[in-house]
């Protein structure tokens, strides 16, 4: 039997990189999305099994984990930016209910399961859980959120034999940044400060929550990854 993982947000952006990557890895992998529409137009595998998620709600979180057989992991992908927005309360409010409680929820959800098969948690952080975004307050504010309960678990959970850790992408090729991928002089400025002077690739990213779910990485808990070609060195 295949050992199975919950990728929220696993129908677009770095979730649907993670997806292809665990199910080319042998997992059997449940991609949990709130849209329908994303889930008409995945275009991953076949054998990546797809189902509707709200973060927000934790009725729906619970239902995804219910009756499954069993769980090898579970990847935090789903998330919102809504830029000059979130200095509106209401927005700010939303972006930190799907960012960081909505984590939060597929955590609590999630561990039960994981404490019988001694699986992980891989959370996704950000660069911006280390500096402030000026115009995504509430995201960063959420993202520095999840590095610090990606800790807090680690720390607590460790006794349940589930390791926790997170990722911290930094300028991913993705629907999120085609507008600045599209602009060359905001490209250049990310170049100028990327030591590998490119964008990264969702299968990167992939291929480090590949590791972090596997026993290769089994003394590896409560710590955050950065996957940003150097940015956050410069």
């Amino acid at each position: 039997m295949k050992q199975t993982v919950v990728v929220t947000g696993g129908t677009s952006g770095i979730g649907a990189g993670v997806s292809e990557v665990l199910q080319g890895a042998g997992y059997h992998v449940i991609a949990a999305t709130v849209s329908q529409d994303e889930i008409d137009r995945f275009s991953g595998s076949s054998e990546i099994e797809t189902c509707l998620l709200d973060v927000t709600d934790t009725e729906s979180v619970e239902s995804v984990f219910d009756g499954l057989e069993n769980l090898a992991g579970l990847v935090n992908c789903a998330g919102i930016l809504v830029r000059s927005e979130e200095y509106n309360i209401d927005v700010f409010q939303k972006v930190l209910d799907v960012n960081l409680t909505g984590t939060m929820r597929c955590c609590l959800a999630a561990q039960p399961f994981l404490a019988k098969s001694g699986g992980a948690i891989v959370n996704t952080a950000s660069m911006l859980s280390t500096f402030g975004g000026p115009l995504v307050p509430a995201y960063s504010a959420s993202k520095g959120g999840v590095a610090q309960l990606t800790k807090a678990l680690a720390g607590n959970w460790a006794e349940d034999g589930i390791r926790v850790n997170a990722i911290a992408p930094g300028w991913i090729e993705t629907e999120m940044t085609r507008g600045l991928r599209d602009a060359p002089e905001r490209e250049a400025a990310i170049f100028s400060r990327t030591p590998l002077k490119r964008w990264g690739k969702t299968s990167e990213v992939g291929a480090l929550v590949k590791w972090l779910l596997s026993d290769e990485a089994s003394f590896v808990t409560g710590s955050i990854y950065p996957v940003d070609g150097g940015y956050l060195a410069m």
